[in-house]
């Protein structure tokens, strides 16, 4: 009996020709994708898609951010869009993104993840865990951080004595052209390296550049590493979540501020009647020797509203950090079943010209009113809600203390000959493209 059927089966396999049995198998991949795309009643509207790339092809992934805004008239302020076979919504506009971030913030409080990803961080950490690990590990992050320092005067000495040190390597540059990227980078990381290891690292340290130069080629290739797992596998408090959570720290901690300070720098240059205004309230309000902290912050309104401004017009996290619908949900009528990965669209919210008198230009007036300092609804670069950034505390020091330190005891210009522009570098973070600038000493 066998031996028949495996004769049958020769006899069959023999008689079908290649072509037959490859247009059958794509065929059958074909229904297989067709069934998985199916959307349900009242999706959210989109672009046509391509079987297994979805709209992969209708993307430009240099500007991305910038290409969806084409969508965004088309399909409106929720719509879908299909990365490879991963069905995703774009949510545009203050009222819907308060809607599913906060009003409705339970159910977008997950994090999805990609097969490449689930293989290496295994849902861990602090940015792309979800449910009851992301739950616990926040709190231990935040309760840490606060035994370590943060929100207290202790952290704001480090920050200022870390701004002392950057201050003395740049004025080693005597006014010369140089790339500020590392330079930044170094002092940042520091103030993390100060909470987690409770040291901090000199510029020249071999191993810090290591790691520093690591990280950003990281960040580059949007990957991450992985670790030996020990520890109770059942408890999220285990040795290969401590791992992952300072990483995401030094990811969070150093690549977001950086970032921030080197486009605020870099704005400086190209705005050198905005740099003066700053230097003026700096020199009325500290004067060269008294140096800044955050108490000084409320009489510095006008830094304070450019540091604002650089962080509209950074746009470092153009689509927010993704999030995935964690049980079935509606959202302005539309239905978003469970697994969907939801982004919100903070580069249109940061550029409505509703909302902004000026949206395209960098203009610090859109924080001031009668010159004092004026928050803006509309303006969320630490996202709002369950999970927005929990280090939003440090990094507001960091910038105010940084940025003003640095306009304090230099004004920084374009190269002789060279012209600076605003290019941005696709990574995990929008960063202004490799440039160099020159520090010239004040007084």
């Amino acid at each position: 009996m066998l031996e028949a059927l495996s004769s049958l089966a020769s006899t069959l396999w023999a008689a079908l020709r290649p072509g037959t049995v490859l247009l059958g198998t794509l065929a059958f991949l074909f229904f297989v994708d067709f069934i998985k795309s199916r959307r349900p009643k009242n999706y959210p509207p989109g672009p046509p898609r391509l079987p297994f790339v979805g709209n992969f092809f209708q993307m430009d992934l240099e500007k991305a951010h910038l290409t969806i805004q084409q969508f965004v008239k088309k399909y409106g302020n929720v719509f879908s869009l299909d990365f490879g076979t991963f069905p995703s919504v774009l949510v545009t506009g203050l009222p819907l993104i308060k809607e599913a971030l906060v009003h409705q913030g339970q159910n977008f409080s997950s994090r999805p993840v990609m097969p490449l990803q689930e293989h290496v961080i295994n849902n861990k950490g602090l940015i792309m865990s979800s449910g009851q690990l992301w739950k616990e590990q926040r709190r231990f992050a935040l309760t840490t951080l606060r035994n370590f320092g943060l929100g207290k005067k202790s952290l704001e000495e480090r920050i200022q004595e870390e701004a002392t040190y950057l201050i003395q390597m740049i004025r080693e540059e005597n006014g010369q052209p140089f790339d500020p990227h590392f330079t930044i980078n170094n002092a940042v990381s520091n103030i993390i390296c100060s909470i987690t290891f409770g040291e901090r690292f000199d510029y020249q340290d071999d191993q810090f550049q290591e790691l520093l130069r690591l990280l950003d080629e990281i960040l580059n290739l949007q990957t991450s590493v992985c670790c030996q797992h020990k520890g109770d596998a059942a408890s999220s408090f285990c040795e290969e979540n401590l791992i992952y959570n300072t990483l995401d720290l030094f990811f969070a901690g150093t690549e977001t501020t950086s970032t921030t300070l080197r486009w605020g720098l870099l704005y400086m240059a190209l705005n050198p009647e905005i740099q003066e205004k700053v230097q003026a309230e700096i020199d009325r309000v500290l004067g060269q020797s008294q140096q800044p902290s955050t108490a000084a912050r409320e009489s510095m309104p006008y830094t304070n509203a450019v540091i604002h401004e650089v962080l509209r017009m950074g746009n470092i996290i153009p689509l927010n950090v993704p999030r995935e619908v964690a049980v079935d949900t509606t959202l302005a009528g539309y239905h978003l079943p469970k697994g969907t990965m939801v982004m919100t669209n903070l580069t249109a919210l940061h550029k409505d010209p509703a909302e902004w008198a000026t949206p395209d230009t960098f203009n610090p007036e859109h924080f001031l009113e009668n010159g004092q300092f004026k928050k803006r609804e509309s303006f969320m670069p630490f996202s709002i809600g369950k999970r927005m950034c929990l280090g939003e505390q440090l990094a507001r020091s960091e910038l105010f203390i940084f940025f003003s330190s640095l306009l304090q005891k230099f004004t920084f210009r374009p190269p002789e000959n060279e012209k600076l522009s605003l290019k941005f570098r696709v990574s995990m973070t929008l960063a202004p493209a490799s440039h160099r600038l020159c520090a010239v000493p004040r007084g």
